[in-house]
């Protein structure tokens, strides 16, 4: 008896009685001679008769159960219609791409439905590009006016405001078509549309009156800035990230309402690009959500800049007159004053999930509190066939960690990997001026969670790079745990101090201890030299070495 033989990739096995339920379906063919499905493999090897079956109906058969499929072949389930796919993708940000990059890899037919900012999202459209190219933009400004060295006299600078914004502009528009829409463009199984989704039920989707079906969905729609509800403020014309990166206009001034990091960055790379800059902020600090040295720091340089900030001030309403916004605020004692605005107010109160325009109520998706879906570490929702990444879950909210959700989301979702996010080293940068990184635990966060635990802290002004630059702006900290000397935390205020986070990261991600920190080689006179002499500073006081001591 004649027989050919094919072998099958398969998606969407969880264990070995996946294997056995495939096998045992295609058993059921009387063309079927004998099949191998491994699990671990996840590969399907059959022997058939083609004089009774094909190649063809065999993969109809697995594209035809609900959870399995054959790599690179479109089942009638997933994509028999114009409205049918393997996974609809809610979102077109940076987790939602990099979830569309896995799917394609592995076959699957994906809509990716986009509804508010260009595809892209947040990072290159209106967050990280944007700003951290204003910042740098800022940085250039500031040091052709202002010297560490006295015998360098700045000659000043003349800042074409409206040119750097046009040239932000443009960097904005080429990074999101060669970083986005140029490395989708050849994939053969992705479908974009632009769109608002809203769920009719836990398998079906509508857009502008049509209904898509998915047998997965991934929800990646992020977060926007959450307006507070204070009387009067609807009724000016304020900013956020997103109108103000693009006013080409230079405003005599602006008043932000925020001072985490949203707000910092903007205040720095503003007051630098010649606005004068105010900030209230209803806390009692700069950063709240750091330890109050690292506050503390920073607002001492953005006060030396000439940024005015008003800790403890509460805006109670706000008032357009002419053109004047008058700010209503109750004082730190309890009293009340009026804060004339001549330019514009900037909103950076903190972000809010996009979760409020998409039916969620009608499939029983579970929230936190802050209104974030609630996700696991393999970003599973509540429901078996939702999953949801990147800003709009409650996770931490940056881009790179968006983008590996997205990844792992779609490989749990179809390939049956176990797939989880570890975010206990993960490193993290405020690109203020000296920038805040930090990794790991802090000494509130340490207490909290009952681990033993010693702090170091460097200046600046004991590490010999710094000292030849003059400038000693900042410190390095580490946090250890006393019982295994492992490194559990770190936090850096330094100017470029965000390239030492990643080493910090590593080793508390690898169990690196203290010691093995300070007896490590550093190359002399690099800023990274100041993670050994931090280590050193456990047991020693370095201004009292030799600057190669060890």
């Amino acid at each position: 008896m004649y027989k050919e033989i094919i072998n099958l990739d398969i998606i969407g096995m969880t264990c070995d009685h996946c294997a056995t339920g495939i096998e045992k379906l295609l058993s059921k063919n009387e063309g079927i001679k004998e099949t191998n499905v491994s699990y671990t493999k996840a590969t399907c090897e059959c022997a058939y008769d083609p004089s009774k079956t094909s190649k063809e109906e065999i993969i109809k058969t697995i594209n035809g159960t609900k959870n399995y499929r054959v790599k690179g072949e479109i089942p009638e389930n997933g994509s028999g219609g114009n409205n049918q796919f393997n996974l609809i993708i809610i979102g077109g940000g940076s987790a939602a791409f990099s979830a569309a990059i896995k799917a394609e890899s592995l076959g699957l037919t994906t809509l990716m439905i986009n509804g508010r900012l260009d595809f892209g999202g947040t990072c290159v459209n209106v967050g990280c590009v944007p700003s951290k190219n204003l910042i740098r933009a800022g940085e250039a400004a500031y040091h052709s006016t202002h010297s560490n060295f006295a015998g360098i006299k700045p000659r000043g600078v003349d800042i074409d405001f409206a040119q750097i914004i046009k040239d932000k502009k443009r960097l904005v528009a080429t990074l999101q078509e060669k970083k986005y829409m140029n490395v989708v463009s050849d994939f053969e199984n992705l479908t974009m549309l632009k769109g608002w989704a809203k769920f009719k039920d836990s398998k079906t989707i509508e857009v502008d009156g049509k209904e898509y079906k998915a047998l997965k969905f991934l929800i990646a729609t992020g977060a926007t800035t959450n307006i507070p509800n204070i009387e009067g403020l609807d009724k000016i014309d304020y900013l956020t990230n997103v109108s103000l990166f693009d006013l080409e206009e230079k405003p005599e001034s602006i008043t932000i309402m925020g001072a985490g990091y949203i707000g910092l960055e903007i205040a720095m790379a503003y007051n630098r690009l010649g606005v004068k800059v105010r900030i209230i902020e209803f806390t009692d600090r700069v950063l709240r959500s750091q330890m109050p040295d690292i506050s503390e720091a920073l607002e001492t340089q953005m006060r030396k800049e000439g940024i005015e900030i008003l800790p403890n001030f509460r805006a109670v309403k706000f008032e357009q007159k002419e053109e004047e916004i008058i700010i209503h605020c109750k004082c730190p004692d309890g009293s009340f004053t009026e804060i004339v605005e001549n330019g514009k107010v900037v909103i950076a109160t903190g972000t809010k999930p996009n979760t409020h325009t998409m039916g969620l109520q009608n499939v029983g998706l579970e929230l936190t509190k802050t209104g974030h879906i609630l996700v696991n570490e393999k970003m599973e929702t509540n429901l078996v066939n939702i999953y949801a990444v990147g800003d709009v879950a409650n996770t931490p909210a940056y881009v790179y960690t968006a983008a590996f959700e997205g990844k792992i989301a779609v490989e749990n979702a179809f390939s049956g990997a176990e797939n989880k996010a570890d975010y206990s080293s993960l490193p993290w940068v405020v690109f203020t001026d000296p920038q805040v990184a930090g990794a790991g635990l802090d000494e509130a966060q340490a207490e909290a969670e009952g681990i033993p635990f010693e702090v170091s802290k460097l200046e600046l002004k004991d590490v010999p790079r710094a000292i030849a630059a003059n400038d000693t702006r900042g410190f390095i900290k580490l946090i250890r745990n006393t019982e295994t000397d492992k490194l559990v935390g770190a936090r850096v205020v330094a100017p470029e101090g965000g390239e030492l986070i990643q080493q910090l990261s590593m080793a508390i991600k690898y169990g690196i201890t203290v010691k093995e920190l300070a007896d490590s080689f550093y190359p002399y006179l690099t800023l990274g030299e100041g993670i050994k002499l931090a280590a050193i500073t456990f047991g020693k006081d370095v201004s009292e070495l030799s600057c190669c001591a060890s």
